[in-house]
């Protein structure tokens, strides 16, 4: 059993279009799984949505990431976990390989990103500027994680110190218990973060939570490019 975790606060407009690239894929490989949808306190119709669209609803109030995804696992059944972000669309090549390299008995991994279609050059640039080095230190993007459900309880799933970059830790935790894996195969995901400021403030929150270092994410104020809202 596959258990796919999207954590959602106020995802309606994206999460319809999320779950039905899962259903697609999943059902393309033929495979037995279940959408868990771990809803953080949303004031929009995303728990409606979810349901009508198939998915289990987990209702918490914890408006940090870190926390809604381990909630999400935990209500899980499959043995396979993998961690969806709610702006972001899974396709059957992706979830192929990711099952594929499980089987080969790797403990996990994650994918290549790319923006949809509209988003600007400059967006773009900035995402290879940050997917790129993460490539090359094997470490997961936070919008397709993927791992077998008993590696990830034994590193304690994800950080719950951290209100972002809870993605790197864990990618660094379980390289510890065996074979990390990035697929070449990509996922689709938002470019809503980028967009919905200027290039320049968003360089600038860059380079501030980069000169923070691992205080910046474990502060919710030093988060604001996840969590003020701005999409």
């Amino acid at each position: 059993m596959i258990s796919f975790i999207v954590p959602a606060y106020n995802e309606e407009r994206c999460l319809p279009a999320a779950l039905e690239a899962i259903h697609l894929a999943a059902r393309a490989l033929g495979i037995d799984y279940e959408i868990v949808v771990a809803d953080d306190g949303s004031t929009d119709a995303t728990a409606a949505l979810a349901r009508l669209a198939g998915a289990r609803v987990v209702t918490v109030a914890n408006r940090q990431i870190s926390k809604t995804r381990n909630d999400g696992a935990r209500a899980a059944t499959g043995d396979r976990l993998v961690f969806v972000d709610a702006d972001t669309r899974v396709g059957e090549p992706v979830l192929r390989a990711a099952m594929a390299v499980l089987d080969a008995g790797a403990v996990g991994g994650g994918c290549e990103v790319a923006f949809d279609s509209d988003a600007p050059r400059w967006a773009r640039w900035m995402l290879r500027g940050v997917v790129g080095p993460m490539r090359v230190f094997n470490l997961a993007a936070g919008c397709f994680v993927y791992c077998r459900r008993d590696a990830f309880e034994r590193v304690g799933g994800f950080d719950e110190r951290h209100f972002a970059g809870e993605e790197i830790m864990l990618s660094l935790a379980l390289r510890r218990e065996g074979r990390f894996v990035m697929l070449r195969e990509e996922v689709i995901t938002s470019s809503r973060k980028f967009t919905s400021r200027s290039p320049w403030e968003t360089l600038w929150l860059t380079f501030r939570l980069m000169a923070r270092g691992m205080g910046g994410v474990r502060a919710r104020e030093h988060t604001g490019f996840w969590y003020d809202g701005k999409r």
